[in-house]
């Protein structure tokens, strides 16, 4: 959720809701996107929120385009697959057209969408988003900590693993079934990753930044117990560790650890200055964990809700 909205706007606005959005339409609002990561620093919508913009209708995705004559200078997306949570959202204004109140527009219209169910992301934390969420009516629920530590004086002692538990790397189309099955039950308390689909994880090996050498398998025997998948920004000099999970029976033997050490000696190889993560602030445990590795925080991003 990007804006600074303190005064209405003179000028008429219109706001049309799709659920898909044409290629020329899905180009605009990446534009857009772009745009104002320039002027913030960050993307306002998420990864998953940018691949959805393509590939025409998904279930349960709706996109708000808001215009001024011709111009589309506002953008969000609502997300209702949570059987649940409240539909989950993200928007965006022009830098340009800030402090018009074209973001409350977008806000108000996403609660009208939603029934006021609503759940919206913050990423970042700015002071205009927080201003946002007040006049909305949305109280914050939850924090995305984005972690960082350097990796050009990696040390990390090399990862032990238990015994009869062996690790590879991930094999396109082989092991699809066996990694969504395991992502859904690793994350099954969180909707977000483990609802991901075969729809999804074709989505991300499309993308330039896939690379199966950095997306490691971890099998006791035949049974896949637990995953490091890591990602390479190219632009920002970053590795990421990008999903890790292990399975709910074979956690506490000190897999994850195992896992993480590999990946970040990995991403260390490619010659990358820093390693990036993003984990709950009240996940206590993992926080630590990777504390201990050398993490540090970075910046926050804030998931605010209504209390309908």
């Amino acid at each position: 959720m990007t804006s600074d909205d303190t005064a209405p706007h003179a000028l008429t606005r219109s706001i049309e809701t799709h659920t898909a959005l044409s290629p020329a339409q899905a180009e605009d609002v990446l534009r857009l996107l772009a745009e104002a990561a320039r002027a913030d620093g960050q993307q306002a919508v998420s990864e998953q929120g940018r691949l959805q913009l393509k590939g025409g209708a998904r279930e349960g995705v709706r996109h708000l385009l808001l215009t001024l004559g011709d111009e589309l200078i506002g953008y969000a997306q609502l997300e209702d697959t949570d059987p649940v949570e409240a539909p989950a959202a993200e928007l965006v204004v022009h830098p340009a057209h800030r402090g018009h109140g074209h973001g409350r527009a977008l806000g108000s219209a996403l609660l009208a969408e939603s029934g006021k169910r609503l759940r919206v992301w913050a990423h970042g934390g700015h002071s205009a988003a927080r201003h946002l969420a007040q006049v909305l009516g949305l109280t914050l629920f939850r924090e995305l900590r984005q972690l960082r530590r350097p990796l050009t004086d990696l040390d990390l002692p090399e990862p032990k693993l238990a015994d009869g538990v062996n690790v590879r790397t991930f094999v396109p189309g082989q092991d699809d079934a066996a990694w969504l099955a395991l992502n859904a039950e690793a994350f099954a308390h969180h909707p977000e990753q483990g609802s991901l689909t075969q729809r999804d994880l074709d989505d991300r090996k499309a993308e330039v930044w896939f690379d199966p050498s950095g997306f490691f398998l971890a099998f006791r025997g035949d049974e896949l117990v637990g995953f490091h998948w890591t990602k390479v920004h190219a632009e920002e000099g970053l590795g990421e560790v990008y999903v890790l999970g292990v399975r709910p029976g074979a956690q506490g033997g000190g897999l994850g650890k195992a896992l993480t050490t590999i990946g970040l000696r990995h991403l260390a190889r490619q010659g990358l200055p820093t390693a990036m993560l993003y984990v709950d602030a009240d996940n206590k445990a993992a926080v630590t964990v990777y504390e201990r590795l050398g993490f540090r925080t970075h910046e926050t991003d804030l998931m605010y809700r209504s209390e309908s």
